[in-house]
């Protein structure tokens, strides 16, 4: 049997949009490194002769680019008549290369596993139409004004899935000469028309993205997997008179500064060890040598900024980062919290990922005899 595909992305996914205030059609929101409805056509892809996209033909063509697809139709007001234009498009092919079944696919479900769309083929071998469905498995409640108004019993009852098949022909026509134009799925028409319509195991996993949750349990299966991964930064600068002292991207008064290069704030230079670290990219004289004029006197917020901008390129995130400085003078205490605020601002973060805090060292030691300032942080990051 020769087999087309119908992959509908015409909708506006208001539902999703109404929860989001997302200027993107749900369909084409990137998830891992390709849109939705690229992941809903990939796995199709291998099961069909045909794949006929009905939607904006410049962004299915983005989409889609590299595919081996029809020409794209526009569609309809309705999901009926969407499904309607992309028939007739087949519809309009040589007869030698008409299909003699066909799958309609929401093109807001991206995770199809292959037994799925094998199962619902194999089943129109001997029906005219079927679909993946699952059991319904929690209790169905009927409400009205906010309290239930009855149980339904859940025997017999299934989530109804895509794709669907049918025999092409048969769809076509009922199409052509339906009563209604607001069906649901295109399986409705078959039972309206008193057709048998198969039903086949479907998976948990084959979510449409209606809901923003639905997008975090989509991210989980298609997303990169992220591993945990931990740096650890270390730096000390000595006092140095007639400069500010400049910790965590915080000015704080006291009577002396740090020696460096830089502005010598020894806070940031050991969480970029600590990021760069975890990223297994080096440590910070690697990215902005002291040898280097460029770099006197410049503000160390730059160097944080960098390093946050490494995670991300590496398609990572922060988990947390923690830094301890360590001094007898100045106290942290009164400050801790605009560093915490500075750093997360640094690193497009939110402030309760950020730790700082501060100790002595017992009057012992450099610290101790307050010559300088020594600061320890670790940062853990998530990478693919």
């Amino acid at each position: 049997m020769r087999v087309a595909a119908i992959l509908l992305a015409a909708g506006a996914g208001r539902r999703y949009s109404a929860t989001t205030a997302s200027p993107v059609a749900k369909q084409y929101l990137t998830l891992g490194d390709r849109p939705i409805i690229r992941h809903a056509a990939d796995a199709l892809v291998p099961h069909v002769d045909l794949l006929q996209p009905v939607g904006d033909a410049a962004s299915l063509a983005e989409a889609l680019a590299g595919l081996d697809v029809l020409p794209a139709v526009p569609g309809g007001a309705t999901r009926q008549d969407s499904v309607r234009a992309g028939l007739e498009a087949l519809d309009r092919l040589p007869v030698a290369e008409r299909p003699d079944i066909v799958l309609i696919h929401d093109g807001a479900r991206p995770y199809v596993p292959a037994e799925v769309t094998q199962g619902v083929i194999a089943a129109l071998a001997r029906h005219p139409g079927a679909i993946p469905a699952v059991p319904v498995a929690d209790t169905i409640k009927r409400g009205r004004d906010g309290v239930i108004a009855g149980t339904v019993p859940r025997d017999d009852l299934y989530r109804a899935q895509t794709p669907q098949g049918f025999r092409f022909a048969l769809l076509r026509d009922l199409h052509r000469g339906a009563a209604t134009t607001d069906a649901t799925d295109d399986a409705a028409l078959l039972e309206a028309a008193g057709h048998d319509v198969a039903l086949v195991a479907g998976a948990e996993d084959n979510i449409k993205l209606t809901y923003e949750e639905d997008l975090v349990r989509l991210e989980r299966l298609i997303g990169p997997t992220l591993l945990p991964r931990t740096g650890i930064g270390y730096d000390v600068h000595a006092f140095a008179e007639n400069r500010p002292l400049i910790l965590c991207g915080i000015t704080v008064p006291h009577d002396r500064g740090l020696a460096g290069h830089s502005d010598a704030d020894v806070g940031i230079h050991a969480l970029c060890d600590a990021i760069y670290g975890a990223l297994a990219e080096g440590d910070i004289g690697r990215h902005f040598p002291p040898s280097q004029n460029e770099w006197k006197d410049a503000d160390s917020a730059r160097f944080l900024v960098h390093a946050g901008e490494r995670i991300r390129a590496r398609g990572g995130m922060l988990v947390n980062a923690d830094v301890t400085l360590i001094c007898e003078r100045p106290k942290i205490g009164p400050h801790s919290e605009a560093m915490r605020q500075r750093l997360a601002d640094l690193l497009q973060v939110g402030i309760d990922r950020i730790s700082v805090k501060a100790t002595t060292s017992e009057r012992l030691g450099f610290t101790g005899r307050e010559e300088g300032i020594a600061c320890t942080a670790s940062a853990t990051v998530l990478v693919p």
